[in-house]
């Protein structure tokens, strides 16, 4: 087998690993990206594309101050909070924003509006924490414009992906205004013509236009990024110092790297055995889908060889995301993650029992703590979004789009379950058709007034922000009361691990005894997540893959200095 030369390896190419590696080759270093999927870009390109990142420039001129953040994020972490790990990684923030705005082709937006996802909590803020990329046109890319990841097709319309903030509040309305009909008209229509003649639109936004932006400055800085290569053993040398890897696959080479290797190759959700070890709901490993890219615990797997653990401290080990999964005509699996479509008005949450059981307008990830625990001792994890025809007409639900698209495909596949009154819609789902229609009749007096005396939904500024803010009274709430009615199942998913890889402070690999290991380093949802198991708000993965991808590249050279002097001294 060949050998080749290098002096950092970076194993993944999503947020964290291009991020290490643009900074790790903006100081002269020679880097190589690999990864086994056969596009670039992983789950980062397929996500919202957010970064929570406190301390950035709008959140200072708006008076966020570092001791509210450290109040937030220890009050969702608790008993997991990492006071070291938060305070490094708040230092880090301001000094890693300014080099992509500086060093790269990332163009940040700052949002008027976006609010931290649990707003009732002390040091929560409605905005100057998240902020989002420009949308990207993919010809930036040149040679390599076809090589980042596609969008989760599920979650477009019609192929087209709307962007965060205006441009989907837009789509949203398209159904009940000319304007707004003609915007999405347009988008749709260049979105097609850009597909027959170049295979891919250019437009590209939220993660995929991140990905784009961070992927074209590593092509202008001529950095190799190979995909459908693999990582099968990390190599360590005599001193226990990591001195490269065997990669197999598309490029089957043994790599020489010098400074180290930086694992970036995702989380475990993917891996039934880690799943079953890890993620209390799924012990059998047949109760969780991902859609994640790529997250099958490679990193875990190649640092484990070294010594390497899975540091399984923080409270939930994942990012929950409520998914539905189903087969299309052609019998292939589709899944579509629940991020934001039962916040809306007249679309609520049952159990199996035909109860709600939480806050609809919660994040994802609390919504699915809630789901988990509602589930807890049952064989499957399981509940049901419920609609009405008013409802489904205006918002649709998920993958289901409103009029004036029928419905008859989504019931073909077995996504969209319809009735005629709820009683027969309790009969389809298997729920107690007593129980369903108390639940309503509750819900819908609540919906009338405009508030929920049961979980309080639509009472601050997260829970309009999923909703509808042109509806009244309240933006999350309209009576569920005008036949047919629908149902949609959903389970548990994820979008990236908590726990993982345990790193110590400068994202080196550690092992059970807390010893490091030298030239090992593992960022992103590799690594165990700074939060603790909270999710504080919009890009809480991706913020601290790209601060910690930076911290590891601009150090990784020092760190092997440090190494050699010590050697040379012993």
């Amino acid at each position: 087998m060949s050998t080749i030369d290098c002096d950092v390896l970076i194993v993944g190419s999503g947020a964290a690993g291009i991020s290490a590696a643009l900074v790790a080759k903006r100081q002269g270093l020679d880097v190589l990206v690999v990864d086994k999927e056969p596009h670039l870009g992983g789950t980062t390109a397929i996500s919202g594309g957010w970064l929570w990142v406190p301390g950035n420039r709008q959140g200072l001129s708006e008076g966020d101050t570092r001791e509210e953040a450290e109040t937030y994020i220890k009050a969702l972490a608790g008993e997991s909070y990492d006071a070291a790990a938060v305070s490094r990684f708040l230092d880090l923030v301001p000094e890693a924003l300014e080099f992509f705005e500086d060093n790269t082709r990332v163009e940040f937006h700052y949002p008027e509006m976006a609010p931290d996802y649990q707003m009732d909590t002390p040091g929560a803020r409605k905005s100057g924490r998240a902020l989002t990329v420009k949308k990207a046109d993919a010809r930036m890319l040149k040679e390599h414009r076809l090589r980042v990841q596609p969008y989760l097709h599920t979650y477009t319309v019609f192929g087209y992906m709307p962007e965060i903030g205006p441009d989907i509040a837009t789509f949203l309305k398209a159904n009940r205004s000319p304007r707004a009909f003609g915007y999405v008209q347009r988008r749709l229509i260049k979105t097609w013509l850009e597909r027959l003649l170049l295979r891919r639109a250019l437009t590209r936004t939220n993660g995929n236009a991140l990905m784009t932006r961070l992927i074209a400055t590593a092509g202008d800085l001529n950095i190799p990024m190979w995909t459908r290569t693999r990582v099968t053993e990390v190599l360590k040398d005599d001193n226990g110092t990591v001195t490269g890897a065997v990669l197999s696959g598309a490029r089957s080479t043994t790599v020489r790297a010098r400074c180290g290797v930086v694992i970036a190759a995702g989380g475990f959700s993917g891996s039934e055995v880690l799943r079953s070890q890890h993620f209390g709901h799924d012990r059998r490993g047949d109760d969780h889908v991902t859609p994640t890219i790529g997250h099958q615990g490679d990193g875990f797997f190649l640092a484990k060889d070294h010594g390497g653990v899975i540091d399984s401290t923080p409270h939930q080990p994942a990012a929950w995301g409520p998914v539905t999964v189903w087969r299309n005509l052609r019998g292939q699996q589709r899944v579509f993650p629940h991020l934001r479509a039962f916040g809306l008005p007249g679309l609520i949450a049952v159990n199996r029992l035909g109860h709600r059981f939480a806050n609809e307008s919660y994040s994802y990830h609390d919504f699915g703590v809630e789901m988990l625990r509602d589930s807890a001792g049952e064989r499957d994890t399981t509940a049901w979004i419920i609609a009405d025809r008013k409802a489904m007409r205006r918002y649709g639900i998920g993958y289901a789009k409103p009029w004036p698209l029928p419905t008859w495909y989504y019931k073909k596949v077995g996504y969209l379950v319809e009735a005629g009154s709820v009683k027969e819609l309790a009969d389809r789902i298997g729920v107690p058709g007593d129980n369903l229609e108390r639940t309503l009749a509750e819900f819908n007096a609540d919906a009338a007034e405009g508030t929920d005396t049961r979980f309080h939904r639509g009472s601050n500024w997260f829970h309009h922000f999923k909703g509808d803010v042109e509806h009244e009274p309240n933006p999350n709430l309209a009576p569920i009361d005008t036949a047919p009615y629908y149902a949609v199942r959903i389970q548990m998913g994820d979008l990236g691990t908590y726990a993982g890889l345990s790193v110590n402070d400068r994202n080196e690999v550690r092992t059970a005894t807390g010893e490091s290991v030298p030239g090992l380093y593992a960022v992103g949802t590799a690594a165990v997540s700074v939060f603790g198991g909270g999710y504080p708000g919009y890009g809480a993965n991706i913020g601290p893959a790209m601060v910690f991808g930076y911290q590891v590249g601009r150090d990784i050279a020092a760190h092997t200095a440090e190494r050699s002097s010590t050697s040379r001294t012993a």
